[in-house]
Order: C-alpha cells, then structure tokens, then sequence
C-alpha cells in the first residue's frame, strides 16, 4: 500500500460504516414524509452531515487509538490505517481538520432550515467525536461508548433530521430515536464483545471488561429485541405496519447472535461484525416503510 494513497484513505474512511450513519436519517426522512413534511434538499445536506461526521470519527478513532497503543500487532478487528502506516500520523491529522470543516459546511448550510438553535447540537456532534477516543478521559475508554451510540446515532441524527423538516418532535420521533440508537449499538457492542482481551489490557474499561463476557452475549441480543419491542407502541398511534413490519428484524437478529456466541472470539467475529451493519440497515428500511405505509 503507497503511503497517503487515494486507497489508503478511502479503507482509513471504512466506507461500509456509512450505512450505519445513513440509516438514521432514513428514518428521519421517513418520519417527515409521514406527517407531510419531508423535503430533498434539507434531507440530501442531513445525509452529507452524516456521512462526513461518520468519516471525521473514523479517522479521530484511528488516530488516537494508535497513539494509545490500542492498535497492536494482535488487534482482530479491521486494520487500521495509522497503525498499519498506511497514513502517516501528520496527514491524519490534516484529514481530521478537512472533515471536521467539511462537516461544519454541511451543517451551517443546513441552518437555512432549521434554525440557529441546531448550532449546539452541530457542536456537540464535532466535539464528542474527540471526547469519544482523545483527551485525558477518553469517554470509549470509561464504559460511555453504548451510551453515545445510542444518542448520536438515535436521537441526535433521527430527531434532528426530522427537525430541520417538521420543525417539532413528536412521540413518534421519540420512538424510532431510541429503537435506532439501541439497534446501533449493535455494531459496538460485537466489536467491544470480539476486542474484550485486548480491551482489558489496553485499559479501556467497556461494559464487556466490567462485566465479563455473558454480559455482552446477552446484552447483545437484548438491545435488537428491545428495538422491536419499542416500535410495538407505534400500534396505539394508530402506524399498524410500523408495528409489525420490525419484528421481521428480529429472525436475523437472533440468526446473527447464534453465530456470534458460537464463534465466541477471534477474528471470524469479524464476519459477523458485517452481518451485523447489514441487520441494522434492515431494521432502519423495515421502520421506515412501515412508517410511510
């Protein structure tokens, strides 16, 4: 691999986690087009927001993991690209601040929408992708991880993209941000369940470090079951296929939960960690559609 390569920098972007970062503005979106409100353009910037922050956290992650000492020679997961040099640490840096700018573009484009009181939360979004791995008390490394997936990758993007259309937040919105959130933590959780030894000796203190590893199986199949059972509430607002259609989620959920217990550990969790994107994707189309139906 040529170091700084154009490829070298679209593996350090992991473009396959950018489906976790659209699904929640599809459900952003697909909330807006049920009350009457949805509109492209608002939508298209709320996706290149998301897409540009998702990227902007994959470098700061690659970054600072590396220079946490993290990213040893018996990592399991993807390879990174400042531990396997394939950036240097210099242009990571440069990539951070391109993306962080490119982020706020977005983001104060977007204000012609919704509103000066968005700039807190565009903020907090820029700022919490450092807090999250850099900084003396890295929150990923504390046990916060689970709980900031769940509010930026639930309420934070499916809530925000729904305001910056409808300009209001109801119940609905409260639902399908926390079923999104806990879905999300999915992809987390199964890294922090495959990374368990080694997070233990890099000191990152996860819920699976603290509580051993039943705690992750369990809690992994917990989180989509509790997903499914929050879209059931949709029925008393009278939104029957947003009730129904998510519990088809649920087969390869529980198909992709026997797999990850019955691997236990090692790199072919690895496998799983896609199947698991891919499940998450699923139960953002299943919402969204039996949102608009």
């Amino acid at each position: 691999m040529k170091t700084n390569s154009t490829k070298a920098w679209i593996l350090a972007a992991r473009p396959k986690t950018l489906a976790a970062a659209a699904t929640p503005v599809l459900l952003g979106c697909a909330l807006a087009y049920t009350d009457g409100t949805f509109q492209w353009n608002p939508a298209l910037l709320c996706f290149l927001f998301a897409f540009s922050m998702q990227i902007d956290a994959n470098f700061i992650n690659d970054y600072y993991d590396f220079l946490k000492g993290s990213d040893r020679e018996d990592r399991l997961g993807p390879e990174r690209a400042c531990a396997q040099g394939w950036i240097t640490l210099s242009a990571m840096k440069k990539g951070m601040i391109v993306t962080t700018l490119l982020s706020c573009f977005w983001g104060l484009l977007l204000l012609k929408y919704c509103g000066l009181e968005m700039i807190p939360i565009g903020l907090l979004c820029v700022l919490f992708a450092f807090l999250y791995t850099a900084g003396p008390y890295p929150l990923a490394y504390h046990g916060w991880g689970d709980v900031l997936v769940i509010v930026f990758f639930g309420f934070v993007p499916v809530g925000c993209t729904y305001y910056t259309m409808a300009h209001d937040w109801t119940w609905n919105v409260t639902i399908a941000c926390a079923a999104c959130g806990l879905v999300s933590d999915l992809l987390l959780m199964l890294n922090n369940y495959r990374d368990r030894e080694q997070d233990k000796i890099s000191g990152k203190r996860t819920i699976i470090v603290r509580y051993g590893e039943p705690a992750g199986r369990w809690a992994y199949l917990i989180l989509g079951i509790l997903a499914v059972g929050l879209c059931s509430f949709y029925a008393f607002n009278g939104y029957l296929w947003a009730s129904l259609l998510p519990v088809v989620f649920l087969i390869p959920h529980f198909t992709t939960w026997r797999e990850m217990v019955r691997i236990f550990q090692g790199k072919a969790l690895n496998g799983v960690l896609g199947k698991t994107a891919r499940n998450i994707v699923w139960f953002g189309l299943l919402l969204s559609l039996g949102l608009i139906l």
